[in-house]
């Protein structure tokens, strides 16, 4: 007759608990509901990046005096630095510079380093194409300067998003 009893009574208390797990996961769902959704429609609404943000690098050809620093502090010796020496006035002169952003990791060393400041960081990220060798940007690509989504008319910014205080 006990085992009977005491079977009755752990079937209870597990009621119970569940129950009470149950309605602790249900008041967690009810407190979700008065937040503002995370998610955003992404190609008509965009979020405003950060200042600090890794976009696409800006190159700016005039600046340049080809040292070479940015192929030194680049992990993966990416940028490609092309340059001749003048003899009359024992200078370098750069002819081609380009990054192919399929490889480069965005850390940023070779903007931090360059001491010219003829590198720096967009907020550019979309970057996606349909064949690889168009991510191989050169000097007139990476000069392009990009359209910043605050200007975009066609795009609504998000500025109340949870991720940005």
């Amino acid at each position: 007759m006990f085992p009977m009893v005491t079977g009755f009574m752990n079937y209870g208390q597990q009621t119970v608990r569940t129950a009470r797990y149950i309605g602790q996961s249900f008041m967690i769902t009810l407190s979700h509901v008065n937040r503002f959704p995370v998610t955003i429609q992404y190609p008509y609404e965009k979020l405003i990046t950060s200042e600090r943000f890794r976009g696409r690098i800006h190159f700016e050809f005039d600046k340049c005096i080809a040292c070479e620093v940015c192929v030194r502090v680049c992990p993966i010796d990416l940028p490609v630095v092309d340059w001749k020496l003048e003899t009359d006035i024992q200078k370098k002169r750069l002819l081609n510079y380009s990054i192919d952003f399929g490889i480069c990791i965005f850390c940023g060393n070779c903007v931090e380093y360059c001491p010219t400041n003829c590198l720096s960081m967009t907020e550019e990220y979309e970057l996606s194409t349909y064949d690889r060798h168009e991510l191989n940007y050169n000097q007139i690509a990476l000069g392009r300067l990009p359209l910043s989504v605050i200007d975009d008319y066609t795009i609504r910014t998000i500025w109340n998003s949870p991720q940005i205080k």
